[in-house]
C-alpha cells in the first residue's frame, strides 16, 4: 500500500515549503519506486477545489485521521491561533498513529495541539522567542536545519524542508531512493549518521531502570508519554530527556523499537498470525504493524519471518489455538 500524505495548503499564497512538500511527495516518482507516495491535498475552509494544491485529491479535516503522514507549512499568521477543528483533527491524527511533519511556522499548529509538549522542535531563529513565550513546555532549537523526533518531525522551513522532506523519503523508502530523487531535484542529500546510540544500556538512569521494564511488560497497551512520566513520577520533559540522552531516542520511538523487537521474536517463534502479533505489541491493526515493521527492518513481516526460516534459525514455532498462521 502507498504511503498516504496529506499536505495542508495556507489560505494564502503557498511558500516554498509547499512547494517543496508538493515535489516530494505530490508527484509520481514510481520509476524509482513502486507504489510511491498517495498525495492528497487539504485546503481551508473546506473548499472542493483549489488551483494552488495540484492535488488530485481534497480531503476535509475529518479525513486527516486517515493519513499515515500530515504535512503542516508555514502558517499564514503565527501569532494567531489556528482554527480550533483543525487542531482536534491534527490531535486526532496523531493519536491514531500519524505521522506530523512542520515546517516553518507549521510549528506554532502543533505546538497548539500540545503534540511538541516536552519535545525539541526546530523553528526559524526569528519566531523562537515567539514560541518560547506562547508554550514554554516546547523545547525550540533555532540551530538545527530540522529535527527528527519519530512521529513529529519539524524544520526552519525554506530549504530545510527540503532537506527534511527527503530525510522522510530515506525513512520510507532507503537512502538510495533518497538520494536518486535528491539527484532529480538537483538538490543535496546527505545519508543521516547510522551510529546512534539508539542501542545503549540504561543501566545508569535510576529513572529509566524503573519504567523501561514496566514498559517493556506492557507493550499491548496503548501507552503515552503521559503514562510513562507519571508511572516514573517525572515530568514528560524530564522523562523525554533522559529517554534520549540514555537510548538515544525519544520515548515513544523506543515504545516503538520494543514494539517491533517483540514482533520479530514473534515471528520466529511463533505461528500467529499477523493480525494477531499486531495484538500483542500494541500495534492495533495488521496494517500498522506492516507499515513500522517494513519501515524498521526494511522487510514486511511475511517476507521476514519466510527469510528467517530460510536461514535456518533455530526456532521452535508454536500452533496458537486461537486461530490459524499466516
Amino acid at each position: 500500500m502507498p504511503i498516504s500524505v496529506a499536505l495542508l495548503f495556507p489560505s494564502t499564497v503557498p511558500g516554498l515549503d509547499v512547494s517543496a512538500a508538493r515535489e516530494v511527495f505530490g508527484v509520481d516518482r514510481s520509476y524509482l519506486v513502486d507504489p510511491w507516495y498517495e498525495f492528497a491535498g487539504w485546503a481551508p475552509n473546506g473548499a472542493q477545489s483549489c488551483d494552488a494544491c495540484r492535488a488530485e485529491r481534497l480531503w476535509n479535516t475529518d479525513q486527516l485521521a486517515d493519513a499515515h503522514t500530515i504535512v503542516v507549512p508555514a502558517w499564514p499568521d503565527a501569532h494567531q491561533a489556528p482554527p480550533a477543528a483543525l487542531v482536534r483533527a491534527i490531535q486526532a491524527a496523531h493519536g491514531a498513529g500519524a505521522r506530523v511533519i512542520a515546517a516553518s511556522t507549521g510549528v506554532f499548529v502543533l505546538a497548539a495541539a500540545g503534540l511538541l509538549d516536552g519535545r525539541r522542535a526546530s523553528v526559524h531563529w526569528a519566531h523562537a522567542d515567539a514560541l518560547a513565550a506562547r508554550y514554554p513546555r516546547v523545547e525550540p532549537d533555532s540551530a538545527a536545519r530540522y529535527v527528527d523526533d519519530g512521529d513529529l518531525l519539524t524544520s526552519v522551513g525554506g530549504a530545510a524542508s527540503l532537506d527534511l522532506f527527503l530525510h522522510v523519503v530515506s525513512l520510507d523508502h532507503g537512502p538510495a531512493v533518497a538520494e536518486a530523487l535528491a539527484r532529480r531535484l538537483v538538490a543535496p542529500f546527505a545519508e543521516p549518521a547510522s551510529d546512534s546510540p539508539a542501542l545503549a544500556e540504561p543501566d545508569t538512569d535510576e529513572v529509566l531502570a524503573q519504567i523501561l521494564p514496566w514498559a517493556s511488560e506492557r507493550l499491548e497497551c496503548p501507552l503515552t508519554v503521559e503514562d510513562m512520566a507519571q508511572q516514573a513520577r517525572v515530568s514528560r520533559r524530564t522523562l523525554t530527556r533522559h529517554f534520549r540522552s540514555t537510548t538515544g531516542m525519544a520515548p515513544l520511538q523506543w515504545l516503538l523499537s520494543q514494539r517491533v523487537h517483540r514482533a520479530q521474536r514473534l515471528l520466529e517463534t511463533t505461528a500467529l498470525s499477523i493480525e494477531q502479533i499486531a495484538a500483542q505489541t500494541g500495534m492495533g491493526t495488521g496494517a500498522t504493524l506492516r507499515r513500522h515493521f517494513s519501515r524498521t527492518t526494511g522487510l514486511p513481516p511475511d517476507a521476514y519471518r519466510r527469510w528467517f526460516r530460510a536461514h535456518g534459525a533455530e526456532r521452535h514455532v508454536q500452533t496458537d489455538p486461537a486461530g490459524p498462521g499466516p
